[in-house]
């Protein structure tokens, strides 16, 4: 059985596991079991920050996304941030990442978001493909980013 559902305390520890596994993926993160725990925690135990979503098969959860938020002052309203979408090895390709986006969404919408944001490696012509046919486009803008206290 296949299911989409808000994540809670208790997959804490699956989550980090597969952030784990992003984080690898990626150039600008790294790995950190307890850093990440600690940020789903406060996710998850904020849920006017943001939701977790975990896409569970037959009770293991295989993918995962973060829907974050915050306010547009351009818009003038609640807009989100979608984070972190992984899905293990084993089921990419199977349209599990993008059911994902598509729950992050419609759940952006019912909350009244204007706008929902994301970042992907600038070379993951994979991710790049998916995301379009969920519906985003390139924006022009440029991320810049410091790291404050370390």
């Amino acid at each position: 059985m296949e299911t989409i559902r808000v994540a809670g305390a208790d997959d804490v520890i699956r989550c980090s596991e597969l952030l784990g596994m992003l984080f690898s993926q990626e150039r600008e993160f790294s790995p950190d079991l307890e850093a990440q725990s600690k940020g789903l925690a406060m996710i998850i135990d904020n849920p006017d920050a943001g939701v977790v979503f975990v896409y569970e098969v037959d009770g293991i959860i295989q993918g995962m996304v973060l829907l974050l938020f915050t306010i547009s002052t351009a818009l003038g309203k609640k807009v989100a941030l979608l984070e972190d979408l992984i899905v293990t090895p084993d089921f990419r390709g199977k349209g599990l990442g993008a059911s994902l986006v598509q729950r992050g969404l419609e759940c952006a919408l019912d909350k009244g978001c204007g706008r929902v944001t994301l970042l992907t490696d600038h070379d993951n012509e994979a991710a790049h493909k998916m995301y379009r046919k969920c519906g985003f486009a390139k924006s022009d803008m440029v991320v810049f980013r410091v790291l404050l206290g370390s």
